[in-house]
């Protein structure tokens, strides 16, 4: 089991934004503008705090929990990624076409996590519009329908290289060693 947390520098910017919104809201009663920055600081902190109050998810070999809420992984029939990535963003097709939006606010590095745990767990399901084998590539043809790609030949030698390699070569089958020498010098 692995279990997702939302990240807690969501509850740390909710309390900072909290805190600007009082300051505005103390210079407001001075300076009457003031109060539109109060006010825009207290709807960020009250998204923020509900990013940061977002129950655990937490992904299991036979479902998926989102809060206390399992879902079986052959019930996913799509699952979609938004372009939000922190927080992560997705929405979940069941089997009776009941829609899901999942979020979750973790780091970018928890996010990428729990996105790959659900492509990779959720086997009946469309991974943005694309069936799970081809998705993960295991779609291939049988072995006899497999088309196969010749390896390409890179030159190492150059031309006149080779030729002098070949030349070497063509005297050595003939003569039986490389060396100048005659066998009769050595002894």
């Amino acid at each position: 089991m692995t279990r997702y947390l939302p990240a807690r520098y969501y509850l740390w910017f909710g309390i900072a934004a909290v805190m600007l919104a009082v300051f505005s809201g103390w210079l407001g009663w001075n300076w009457a503008p003031a109060l539109i920055p109060a006010g825009l600081s207290l709807l960020t902190a009250a998204v923020l705090f509900a990013l940061a109050l977002h129950p655990a998810i937490e992904v299991h070999e036979g479902h998926v929990s989102i809060g206390k809420r399992p879902i079986p992984w052959m019930d996913i029939r799509r699952l979609d990624r938004t372009r939000w990535i922190s927080p992560l963003i997705l929405r979940l097709t069941l089997y009776d076409d009941t829609r899901l939006l999942l979020i979750y606010p973790g780091d970018l590095d928890s996010c990428n996590s729990l996105l790959r745990h659900l492509r990779r767990f959720a086997t009946d399901a469309l991974i943005d519009g694309i069936p799970y084998r081809q998705y993960w590539g295991e779609l291939l043809a049988p072995g006899t329908e497999r088309r196969q790609i010749p390896s390409p030949r890179y030159r190492i030698l150059r031309p006149e290289d080779e030729a002098e390699v070949e030349r070497l070569y063509q005297r050595l089958k003939t003569v039986g060693n490389l060396d100048q020498k005659n066998s009769t010098d050595e002894n």
